[in-house]
């Protein structure tokens, strides 16, 4: 299944904070994108966070893919989860075939 995992950072990290997260957020990310959980990224524009194309089982295990990102774990960031699919309705212009 595939689900977009809206990040939103809800409270800039201190420079303690960063320098202690964020040495292990980056591998934390490439690791869900090395492991095929993370299929695409983006950094968000309209708002300080980022946006997940995510390959999961489940909404579920996207959950805790992303509730064990650092950023996540210290309260700094949270995440929308949005399940998504194929366009069905454009079914609707082939049924002619």
């Amino acid at each position: 299944m595939k689900v977009m995992a809206i990040g939103t950072i809800i409270q800039a990290p201190t420079p303690e904070q960063r320098q202690q997260i964020m040495p292990k957020e980056v591998p934390a990310t490439l690791t869900l994108y090395l492991d095929g959980k993370i299929e695409q990224f983006w950094l968000r524009e309209n708002a300080v966070g980022v946006i997940f194309l995510m390959n999961v089982e489940s909404l579920e295990q996207a959950k805790a893919a992303v509730d064990a990102l650092p950023l996540t774990v210290a309260g700094l960031m949270t995440f929308e989860l949005m399940p998504v699919g194929p366009l069905a309705p454009l079914g609707i212009l082939i049924q002619g075939q």
